[in-house]
């Protein structure tokens, strides 16, 4: 009951039929239905039927196991499996119409993540990576990107949306930029580590992310041959590094040189 390709195979229907739902709600235009930690960290309709959509038809398959959702309550479980799911990762995108954003599903078992689906709703795109097995985006294997200096290093990174976080976090980025290619801010968590995992990316790193941000696509980086360190941001919420293995404490030392990590 608890097989990581069985799991993995669930999270896939699921997340297509998610972002059929997301792009319904983007084709009839999107409005904000609430506010969350400031007034510019939004949720809309379309995030919230996207999860009820997915604790649906996830515990109606599994109704014994365990759901955390990015807009619900945390609904125990007694399967020893938890879902862990970001109905619309990148809502700000979503809200402006910027093809960015992403269903993300991820199953844990006894706390640790063994299956994890971003689905790429704008672009249709399948991440999809378990246990034991490869990772793939629409069936086609995912590699991290070959080693590469420091200053030759495409970064990613995100910003809170409370302003004395996202002044501590911006000061870092720009004494991190002058080390590295440059830095990119796409909006989507799990996106980014997705573009680490097919080596689109060659690092990312941001504070003020949720377990649903980077459960499933923190998996998929990891089983592609990246590394992904969970720790404390500068500003004291909890922040994500993800790196190739290869270069990862490389990268690591220069994101706390820059001070976007608390010592």
């Amino acid at each position: 009951m608890t097989d990581p390709a069985a799991l993995r195979t669930l999270a896939e229907g699921v997340a297509r039929e998610a972002a059929v739902l997301v792009r319904e709600y983007a084709a009839r235009g999107v409005s904000v239905a609430a506010t969350k930690s400031s007034d510019i960290d939004v949720v809309t309709a379309a995030d919230r039927a996207s999860e009820e959509l997915v604790r649906r038809l996830v515990l109606t398959a599994r109704p014994d196991d365990g759901f955390l959702g990015e807009e619900g309550d945390d609904v125990a479980g007694t399967s020893g499996v938890r879902w862990i799911v970001d109905p619309i990762d990148g809502t700000v995108n979503f809200l402006y119409g910027i093809p960015e954003y992403a269903v993300s599903i991820a199953a844990e078992v006894a706390g640790e993540v063994v299956a994890g689906v971003v689905m790429d709703v704008a672009k249709d795109a399948l991440y999809a990576g378990h246990r034991g097995g490869a990772p793939t985006r629409d069936g086609v294997p995912l590699a991290v990107r070959a080693p590469a200096p420091l200053a030759h290093r495409l970064v990613a990174t995100g910003f809170n949306y409370t302003r004395p976080v996202r002044e501590v976090q911006a000061a870092a980025v720009a004494r991190l930029l002058p080390h590295i290619r440059d830095i990119r801010r796409t909006g989507s968590c799990a996106l980014d580590l997705c573009r680490v995992a097919e080596g689109a990316l060659d690092g990312y790193v941001e504070e003020g992310v949720h377990l649903w941000d980077h459960a499933a696509g923190g998996l998929i980086a990891r089983l592609a041959g990246a590394r992904l360190l969970v720790t404390v941001g500068a500003a004291g919420e909890e922040a994500v590094v993800c790196a190739p293995d290869h270069g990862f404490e490389e990268l690591l030392e220069a994101v706390r040189a820059a001070g976007l990590l608390r010592e």
